[in-house]
């Protein structure tokens, strides 16, 4: 792990001939064999690694031995460098000449704020590439059993994020509660209670499906199943802490008879006896 001063790193040039390029590299949900084979390449090949607090320690066992690794993960109310200071290293150990792969936890432009690095890449005449990863709607879903979409159940999936702005969760819960649809919610562990609560307002079942998945795809994964109407106080009861993702819909009560992952690793039981017990 490694330290970074904008102002000291800035004053760096390229050799001549040597421009520099950055990877935005979607790191997957946490399984190091959930990358994809191009992002698996570049983690070996790259100068500079700079990654995310999602990242897997998986994933950073596939970083090359001479690659600077330098984190600058974000976890909730706690920065470890601002946006801006990001955007800047990338410039800057670009134009160093160096291979930069940009770690992100997921996909780099499914609320990994890629789509402002790459803005900023752009403006400081960057080259760079964006490799898809597998994101976690997808991929945690998928590890805990729940199909997002089902011929039966859902024909349409939502994806958002429960992060909270001011206080309050700001969502179009509207069109959030509509029959025969998938919601999933990224990064709004925190904000569970309020979420339901607004969910329900809305018009939504307190009696919906609805589970939340700590640490998906990994060793450490927990699924825990329950209702709108309880969910949060199973969560609170269980301790569960971020990383986590929320998924509301009639395709979570699937997971009973679908979850495959659990052999390998840790399980909650459901508190309203969706789960195995």
């Amino acid at each position: 792990m490694s330290s970074f001063s904008v102002d000291l790193v800035s004053q760096n040039v390229a050799p001549a001939g040597n421009p520099g390029r950055v990877f935005l590299v979607g790191a997957g949900p946490g399984d190091p064999e959930l990358l994809t084979l191009r992002a698996d390449r570049l983690l070996r090949e790259a100068d500079a690694v700079v990654y995310d607090h999602l990242v897997s320690s998986g994933v950073l066992d596939r970083v090359g031995s001479r690659a600077e690794r330098i984190y600058v993960g974000k976890q909730e109310s706690q920065h470890s460098l601002p946006q801006a200071d990001i955007n800047a290293l990338l410039v800057s150990l670009a134009k160093q000449g160096k291979k930069v792969v940009r770690l992100k936890g997921g996909d780099p432009f499914i609320f990994g704020r890629g789509g402002e690095e790459a803005e900023e890449l752009v403006a400081a005449g960057v080259h760079f590439e964006v490799v898809p990863g597998v994101t976690a709607a997808s991929g945690v879903s998928a590890y805990a059993g729940i199909p997002l979409t089902h011929r039966d159940y859902a024909q349409s999936c939502k994806f958002t994020t429960g992060h909270l702005k001011e206080g309050s969760v700001q969502l179009d819960w509207v069109h959030l509660v509509q029959p025969n649809q998938t919601v999933v919610i990224y990064m709004g562990l925190g904000a569970l209670p309020e979420i339901c609560r607004q969910l329900i307002a809305h018009g939504q079942a307190p009696s919906m499906p609805t589970a939340v998945v700590e640490n998906g795809t990994t060793e450490g994964q927990r699924v825990l199943v329950g209702t709108l109407a309880d969910i949060a106080v199973g969560v609170r009861a269980q301790g569960f802490k971020s990383p986590s993702l929320i998924i509301v819909g009639e395709v979570v009560a699937l997971r009973e008879k679908l979850q495959w992952f659990e052999g390998m690793a840790g399980k909650v039981d459901g508190i309203s006896g969706l789960d195995n017990p």
